[in-house]
């Protein structure tokens, strides 16, 4: 018995080991965060009236047919998640990409799709280095019909996918994405005074 009180804790310490070294090694390398904006003014940047392209939830009672939105968004990039006597659809924010393009040859090595959650925040996570490569996040899609229009240089960001540049943080920032909405805020011209931008071109 006092053999198998010595055998045990050592078991023990070493299955916590190989636990906490498998958690790491699945651990991924980085995680690139950014968000995604409407421009309501039609600005080409972020304004104290922008608007983030968030995720909602829209879900389906199976047994009586209705519909219930979680937010007023329509339903059109979804995922089915089924639960007892209801279909859950997870309305899927912005879509972006993560893409990382050799140097030399301009050939893609990594592609990795990600949306953004319920603050307009999108997070893809990557295991591996990318030295010798290019890595922007890119717009795909957006999900509201009156602000999908690219905006020029907010379509995509950099990202240093590297640890040979002085940045130990596992963590990666994008700059902000943005597209314009249709047509702009009514505040939006009284707004741009402020920045003597309301009679210059977009």
């Amino acid at each position: 018995m006092a053999s198998l009180r010595c055998v045990l804790p050592a078991v023990t310490a070493a299955v916590l080991l190989f636990v906490v070294a498998a958690v790491a090694t699945d651990a991924p390398d980085y995680l690139i965060k950014g968000r995604v904006y409407c421009d309501t003014c039609r600005a080409g940047f972020e304004t104290n009236v922008t608007e983030y392209l968030k995720g909602n939830k829209y879900a389906i009672s199976l047994t009586s047919g209705n519909n219930h939105f979680a937010d007023a968004a329509a339903c059109p990039h979804s995922t089915a998640l089924d639960s007892p006597g209801l279909l859950l659809l997870i309305i899927a924010g912005a879509k972006v990409r993560l893409e990382c393009k050799h140097f030399g040859t301009g050939a893609v090595e990594r592609a990795i799709d990600g949306v953004t959650d319920e603050t307009g925040t999108y997070k893809i996570e990557l295991k591996d280095s990318h030295e010798e490569d290019i890595c922007e996040v890119v717009l795909v899609q957006s999900p509201r019909k009156d602000c999908a229009e690219v905006q020029a240089l907010r379509d995509r960001a950099s990202v240093l996918l590297t640890r040979n540049v002085g940045i130990c943080d596992s963590e990666r920032f994008a700059n902000p994405l943005g597209y314009f909405k249709d047509v702009p805020l009514p505040v939006c011209a009284a707004l741009l005074k402020q920045f003597d931008l309301d009679n210059q071109d977009e």
